[in-house]
């Protein structure tokens, strides 16, 4: 069965319709409000070939249809346009922007929670650890007794780590300098936390009886490394959709969005990308208390640095196509920032 232009455009026309009522649409609705050309009744056998072909589902015995999560995908995926924003939406996003702008923690934080009273949406922030845009600049060991180094690692931002290790033999000072020119070489420009397993196996095969200095790096560093942090806002915006209005599954929806492992397990399923944004949509969840939900991502960099993502969490009916126009503003501006 073909899945033509005027199935798609019907399609289109009970997403949009359903996301904004949550109630099953008819055909003689889709008939009244939307100029497709066609009749009630051609339009409601366009509905049972899609209903069939999985993109529609009856959940009554009415004629309304509502979309299946297929027809989210697909319309996610090929349908939606870009939605307006309003003049005092987008003067809200940039006067939390441009405020916050030195503290990246506070940026994340304060838009989110803008972000979560302008859309209803259960909102997260994630701010990345200061670490993640420290590269490597200098390595150096220092002997301080028979059996005991010192390892230092300068970043490009000026930070040092240092961590004392202990050796089963004694290294002099000019044999430490020669490992150290070597690793830093190596090393050189390399993410202070995201060193390639590769090339550690290889430096550490090259330098063979003294390969424990290269855990005992990696494992200076990951002594340092600082988590993400996560903040969350408008967790009770659930009960603003009835498909939460049992009180045992709202509550799990809470449950849920408290731990910040089903948080960070739901944020990093795959899902559909456009651009810098990710959504995800039901079953693509990788959280199974979460198949009821959809998750929109969006990631934003200040220049090359990634500062962090904003996550918009609520029911598989969420309005993509004013959650993504949102996103992408903001995206706008935080590339002017630069």
């Amino acid at each position: 069965m073909e899945l033509n232009e005027r199935k798609l455009k019907i399609l289109k026309a009970i997403v949009k319709d359903y996301i904004e009522t949550a109630e099953a649409v008819g055909s003689r609705t889709i008939s009244k409000k939307h100029n497709l050309g066609v009749s009630a009744a051609t339009i409601r056998n366009e509905m049972a070939d899609l209903e069939e072909l999985g993109y529609l589902l009856q959940p009554h015995t009415s004629a309304g249809r509502v979309p299946s999560e297929k027809g989210y995908k697909l319309y996610v995926d090929s349908l939606m346009k870009e939605a307006d924003i309003s003049d005092e939406e987008k003067r809200l996003i940039q006067n939390c922007i441009d405020k916050n702008v030195n503290d990246i923690k506070e940026l994340m934080e304060q838009t989110s929670m803008l972000l979560s009273k302008i859309t209803n949406y259960t909102t997260v922030a994630l701010v990345k650890n200061i670490n993640e845009n420290n590269f490597i600049k200098h390595i150096q060991l220092v002997n301080i007794k028979d059996d005991e180094i010192v390892l230092i690692v300068v970043t490009d931002k000026g930070d040092l780590k240092k961590a004392q290790i202990s050796t089963n033999v004694y290294l002099d000072q000019s044999k430490l300098n020669i490992i150290s020119n070597n690793l830093t070489k190596k090393l050189y420009g390399k993410s202070i936390i995201r060193l390639d397993d590769r090339l550690i196996a290889f430096i550490k095969h090259e330098i063979g009886e003294y390969s424990n200095l290269i855990d005992a790096l990696v494992d200076a560093i990951n002594c340092n490394k600082e988590e993400d942090m996560f903040s969350l806002s408008g967790a009770t915006n659930i009960f603003n959709y009835p498909e939460f209005n049992d009180l045992l599954k709202a509550k799990s929806f809470l449950n849920m969005i408290e731990k910040k492992d089903a948080i960070d397990k739901m944020v990093s399923s795959k899902g559909i990308q456009k651009e810098n944004v990710k959504i995800i949509i039901g079953s693509d969840n990788d959280y199974e208390l979460a198949k009821d939900c959809a998750v929109v991502t969006a990631t934003y960099n200040i220049g090359v640095d990634l500062v962090g993502e904003i996550s918009f969490i609520g029911p598989t009916r969420m309005d993509y196509e004013r959650l993504y126009a949102i996103v992408n503003y903001m995206s706008l501006l935080f590339n002017k920032k630069r």
